[in-house]
């Protein structure tokens, strides 16, 4: 290895839940002296500039921001996130060339030490053919859980199997869902309506079909696989993947090895694509331990405004303080308002906001419960913090996720997609005083030891590993 300076180029997927943990490894891996390029679409950038300040991604020595554009139209909105399967097919179709571009005035411009390796979204593979031109090391950090990782890789065999896809929109509501999948060892007992959503279609040539195929045979090029999980929690699928993927490592939870960081200008650096709210956590901290639940759908989901109404009824009826976070955006097509009888009704007992730090609001003592939609960030970091789950699943793995809290960790209980307020109401009540809920809060605990183990432990490790054998060796 030679004396100059590793310099780790990072792309997440333009979406918020994968930006978050991109960010997080670039943190860790700048504090082991590299030298970071993360890198944004236009789009994005321009959001965070927006929801953190002007200054806010001028970087620290050693760290900085570039942009490449993501190929969609301009958008008439500025604050919402982008179609999640149009982003897919313009990121697959555009942005090789940009990037590719990007890489060689990074390394003509000769102010940091020459790009050493690609540290990519794992659906953003197509980074894999400027690794190869350029003889670099390519790691593909998949931003999922490894359960729903090895969900995406069994698609070919569930469609072979027969499976998929539906005869035709019938399918999605007359049981059919709840068919056992057998013959995939690793994902004993789950049920289709458990596999990532998008095997639900009557049509195999969407796009998103195809994407997920080759994205996951691309897979099979990396030089190296990162996963946001630790080895406890998932070491079936993790040796299921194994055994026909590049070497695999067990990072995470990511943001308890971000704690380690004491840096505190690495801190200032966020990722949030919305302003966040920090008055929510005063609130918390005036509440009594365990007494409110949590809700937030994440950055994707979006509800009709006859769903929004039955949460948040059964949320008024249960009688229990709550924590609702409600983006902009979280209705479709149109402002998520909540009826003045629901917030008379709540008065002194329910906060909103619209958008906040999660891993600070799941780490005060007064959350007792997290209404979910199980993206991956969201599920590790409520087990990481030891609370429990009730989970509305919204799309992709988030299903899979579900099924493995609900199933196998024993964190969570699922609410059914046709949400009704008395159904919310019975679970909020079961989850924050009920004796399902205590043996779900104990579970969640375990595994917070567990993962605050890893974080010291195998995950410190497997990142150590990762960085020597992997990403060193072109320097």
């Amino acid at each position: 290895m030679g004396s100059r300076k590793p310099h780790a180029i990072c792309i997440p997927f333009p979406a918020q839940g994968h930006i978050n943990p991109m960010l997080k490894l670039a943190k860790l891996l700048h504090h082991d002296g590299f030298h970071i390029t993360f890198v944004n679409t236009d789009y994005n950038h321009r959001r965070l500039l927006k929801a953190r300040g002007a200054g806010a991604l001028n970087g620290l020595s050693g760290f900085r921001f570039e942009t490449i554009p993501d190929g969609l139209p301009p958008s008439e909105t500025t604050d919402a996130t982008q179609d999640i399967p149009s982003l897919c097919e313009s990121t697959t179709t555009t942005c090789l060339e940009p990037f590719k571009q990007l890489v060689a005035r990074l390394n003509e411009a000769g102010d940091a030490p020459p790009v050493s390796c690609i540290v990519s979204d794992g659906v953003m593979s197509f980074t894999a053919e400027a690794a190869a031109e350029l003889g670099l090391p390519e790691v593909l950090f998949w931003t999922t859980s490894a359960g729903g990782f090895y969900a995406y890789t069994q698609f070919e065999k569930i469609i072979e199997m027969g499976y998929a896809p539906l005869k035709d929109a019938s399918y999605l509501t007359n049981g059919y869902l709840d068919t056992v999948v057998e013959g995939i060892p690793a994902l004993k007992g789950i049920r289709l309506r458990d596999i990532p959503s998008f095997i639900r279609t009557t049509n195999l040539d969407e796009f998103i079909i195809e994407f997920i195929f080759a994205e996951t045979r691309r897979a099979q090029r990396a030089s190296a696989i990162i996963l946001n999980t630790f080895e406890a929690l998932e070491q079936n699928t993790l040796d299921a993947l194994s055994a026909f993927l590049p070497p695999i490592y067990a990072v995470g939870p990511l943001h308890l090895l971000e704690i380690e960081l004491t840096d505190s200008r690495l801190d200032r650096l966020g990722s949030n694509l919305w302003k966040e709210e920090p008055e929510c956590l005063y609130w918390l901290d005036s509440q009594e331990p365990n007494s409110v639940v949590y809700v937030n759908f994440g950055s994707i989901t979006v509800m009709t405004p006859g769903q929004l109404t039955e949460f948040a009824w059964g949320l008024a009826n249960s009688g229990v303080s709550f924590l609702w976070i409600i983006r902009p955006d979280l209705v479709s097509g149109d402002n998520a308002v909540l009826a003045p009888e629901f917030l008379e009704a709540t008065r002194g007992r329910g906060q909103m906001a619209s958008w906040c730090p999660q891993e600070k609001v799941l780490g005060r003592p007064a959350i007792g419960g997290f209404l979910t939609h199980n993206g991956w960030n969201s599920t590790i970091e409520s087990m990481a913090s030891g609370v429990p789950m009730i989970c509305w699943p919204f799309f992709a793995e988030q299903q899979t996720n579900c099924w493995y809290c609900c199933s196998h960790w024993g964190v969570g209980m699922e609410i059914d997609s046709d949400v009704k307020r008395g159904e919310v109401e019975k679970q909020v009540r079961s989850l924050m005083a009920g004796e399902e809920g205590k043996e779900m809060r104990r579970r969640a605990v375990e595994w917070k030891n567990l993962a605050a183990e890893a974080a010291k432990g195998t995950s410190q490790q497997n990142l150590r590993k990762v960085i020597d054998e992997v990403m060193l060796t072109k320097v």
